[in-house]
């Protein structure tokens, strides 16, 4: 492995710590503090942080991306609309299912959906 993307790695883990952090915390709140259904508040956080997570690939994880041409960004929209839509189905299975409390799910589901969003977000960035 390239000593580039090693650092790579260790920036998009980084970067995807606190964006899980972001994530779970509005999950929680969302559910336990303003009620809302647990899939609904998943879908809101994932989706809110999946917004803040581009930003942060493209300053700080992706070095050289320089500026996204349309194509790679919809396409790291894409993948992020399909990560929602994986993150969802585990969220439920893990606990309509497996039972599952809400937020111990939500870590299983963090796991699968953060190899799937690596993979395809760092092509959606590089082009």
């Amino acid at each position: 492995m390239k000593k580039e993307r090693f650092w790579e790695i260790i920036r998009f883990c980084f970067v995807g710590g606190i964006s899980f952090l972001m994530d779970y915390a509005l999950l929680f709140m969302l559910t336990d503090w303003a009620g809302i259904y647990y899939l609904y508040s998943s879908a809101i956080s994932f989706t809110v942080t999946v917004i803040f997570n581009y930003w942060l690939c493209l300053k700080f994880v992706f070095k050289g991306a320089g500026k996204q041409t349309a194509r790679q960004a919809t396409m790291f929209f894409v993948t992020g609309a399909i990560g929602l839509v994986l993150n969802q189905l585990c969220m439920w299975f893990f606990v309509a299912v497996v039972n599952l409390h809400y937020m111990l799910a939500k870590i299983g589901a963090t796991i699968i959906v953060t190899i799937w969003n690596y993979i395809t977000k760092r092509k959606a960035i590089r082009g």
